[in-house]
């Protein structure tokens, strides 16, 4: 029997390495308005996504991350995935929060907090637009943000930060606010990266908090062979990829790929069809 995919530990959870991405279940493909159609004619409905998730959590990846509150189509395939299987599923919600200074802002806030809880979010990170508009580069501070830390805490959940702006994960760890874990977009073409590829390395490397990384595969746009084997050998053990896919086949392929680079040896993959199956170029006929 094969083991389970390897796993990590976030505030005393474990969650698996790789985390089940969602904008590649509800539209958000990086890439136009007709790729974003297109996945969203292929998942109408959490029943459509019951396979891909299956396919998932039939190797241990058990761990998923997305504005999961916000999309019926989410709740509804969480719903189905657990029942089906009988695994229950690891939710990081990433909500999007009003964050203004007022005491009406705040009310928004804690109710949409407190959804998070109601759809089964273990973790509530709040989502870099959010997060974001509360940084104060000139003090290296996020203002305010123990307001939010404090209302995830009181609805029982780990707090933590998406943090597209790489500072987030610099001015957290300066201040020590309470944060347990971090997102950060890291890939090898530094495709929506801020920075240098290098540069958000280091700070991953230098976090204090383990960090569940995004968009290896840079939205398509590099294979996952390449984009994998970058990740998983860039990161640290306690460090997490987090992986889109628009159906099983593709989700086989890159746990086989990510099981692969983890243990230092070539994936068991098929070749790719071709015209010509049998040029020599493509390793001949074995």
């Amino acid at each position: 029997m094969k083991d389970l995919f390897p796993r990590t530990t976030v505030a005393g959870v474990s969650l698996s390495r790789m985390i089940i991405g969602t904008n590649w279940i509800l539209g958000w493909s990086h890439r136009s308005p007709a790729a974003d159609n297109m996945i969203k004619r292929r998942f109408p409905n959490g029943k459509a996504v019951f396979p891909l998730l299956q396919a998932f959590l039939m190797e241990g990846v058990d761990t998923i991350m997305g504005p999961l509150q916000q999309e019926r189509v989410m709740q509804e395939a969480v719903q189905e995935a657990q029942e089906r299987t009988g695994k229950p599923l690891i939710l990081i919600d990433t909500p999007i929060i009003n964050v203004d200074d007022s005491e009406a802002a705040r009310r928004e806030a804690r109710a949409t907090i407190h959804r998070s809880r109601e759809c089964g979010a273990t973790f509530c990170l709040l989502h870099h637009s959010s997060a974001e508009q509360l940084v104060n580069k000139n003090l290296h501070q996020i203002v305010r943000l123990d307001d939010y830390t404090d209302m995830i805490r009181q609805e029982g959940m780990i707090p933590g930060l998406s943090a597209h702006m790489p500072e987030l994960i610099t001015y957290s760890d300066e201040n020590g606010y309470d944060v347990e874990t971090y997102i950060q977009i890291y890939n090898c073409m530094g495709f929506m990266m801020q920075v240098e590829i290098e540069t958000v390395a280091s700070i991953i490397h230098h976090a204090k908090k383990p960090v569940m990384t995004i968009k290896p595969m840079a939205a398509g746009r590099v294979t996952p062979f390449v984009g994998l084997n970058f990740t998983w050998n860039t990161i640290r053990s306690c460090d997490m990829v987090t992986v889109g896919c628009t159906n099983p086949e593709e989700a086989a392929e890159d746990i086989e790929i990510s099981r692969a680079a983890l243990e230092r040896r070539f994936p068991e993959i098929g070749k790719r069809a071709s015209p010509n199956q049998h040029q020599d170029a493509f390793g001949g006929d074995s």
